[in-house]
């Protein structure tokens, strides 16, 4: 079956790039600028990922981006990662960046944006992944925060496809960036949010109503509201799942507890992902790997999560077409 996973043409729509910071890489950047971590050795570093909460995994996050300084460095990062999940079949990528956790230290976001995408168009040449770079607004910060973001990233609005909501959700409702998407839906970007991961079900509405996002980021406690799941069956909006963040960040006690499998059952347009791999103990292949063994799935049920995540990206019709009718070839040849 992972013989199987990885021959499977697939995309990921839910990854933040300051999520693949390995351990490695890590001090290889604290040595080079000098920084001394707070941790003696690798390994330590690797013990140090235990999360009680979506905040404790927050707190080690914004402290590990610090080693991420010039436009080099984030093209390592975002090398690293497209070489890994090359490997694991991935074809199409749409990655989430968080410019307000670089901002903030004195990293201008012309660096941030420049050594990411240095980095996706030499993935896309020498490994034929294509991609979508989606701006994310940390929503612990202000609108108003978020906003000059905003203005920042517009000069450089095309090379941005999306705009997305990341960081704590409870207590910072979709509602608090209304005006901040309007205005970047004005200027052509499209909009994604996380909604329903740690905050209740009626995030999810929000981020559909006042933000009019195309897909919806985690989305899991949809099963809460039954009106809510049946909208989101019939609108096709996609769920961007992470299971293995999911269990690491306590949402699921174990991956045998988790929903996808249901939610997939009832006709949602759920997608894989992996969140942030370095800290959650798995990329792509990791997490497809988790539910079906937790889950049992079948072939069929992973061809659909590979067409879902196809039918979910922001690629061009044409495109969708391609990968769509790829994924149905390989379905139908692969060795059993």
């Amino acid at each position: 079956m992972q013989d199987y996973i990885t021959g499977l043409p697939k995309a990921e729509l839910h990854l933040h790039i300051e999520g693949t910071l390995e351990p490695e890489l890590a001090f290889q950047l604290a040595e080079k600028h000098g920084i001394r971590l707070p941790y003696a050795t690798i390994e330590e570093l690797r013990r140090a990922y235990q999360f009680s909460s979506l905040q404790s995994f927050l707190d080690i996050y914004y402290a590990g981006a610090d080693v991420l300084r010039d436009e080099e460095d984030f093209y390592l990062l975002t090398q690293a990662y497209l070489r890994r999940v090359h490997a694991q079949g991935v074809v199409h990528v749409e990655i989430f960046f968080d410019p307000q956790t670089h901002t903030e230290r004195g990293i201008p976001f012309v660096t941030v944006l420049a050594g990411i995408r240095r980095g996706l168009i030499e993935g896309q040449e020498k490994f034929g992944i294509s991609f979508r770079l989606i701006l994310c607004f940390l929503r612990h910060l202000s609108a108003e925060d978020a906003m000059r973001t905003l203005d920042e990233g517009l000069p450089h609005k095309q090379f941005i496809d999306a705009v997305g909501l990341d960081s704590s959700e409870a207590g910072h409702p979709p509602a608090k960036f209304v005006e901040v998407f309007a205005r970047a839906r004005r200027e052509g970007l499209l909009a994604v949010a996380h909604a329903g991961e740690e905050g209740p079900p009626a995030y999810i509405t929000e981020a559909l109503d006042l933000l009019k996002v195309q897909r919806i980021d985690h989305g899991v406690r949809c099963e809460e509201d039954e009106a809510l799941v049946k909208r989101l069956v019939r609108e096709r909006m996609p769920l961007t799942v992470c299971p293995l963040s999911n269990i690491k960040l306590k949402v699921y006690d174990r991956m045998e507890s988790h929903n996808v499998k249901r939610l997939l059952d009832r006709g949602l347009c759920v997608t894989l992902n992996s969140d942030d791999p370095a800290y959650f103990g798995g990329y792509l292949l990791e997490n497809y790997l988790a539910v079906q063994r937790s889950l049992r799935l079948s072939r069929d049920d992973l061809s659909q999560l590979a067409r879902n995540s196809i039918e979910a990206s922001f690629l061009d019709a044409s495109a969708k077409q391609r990968w769509m009718s790829a994924i149905d070839e390989y379905a139908k040849n692969a060795p059993q």
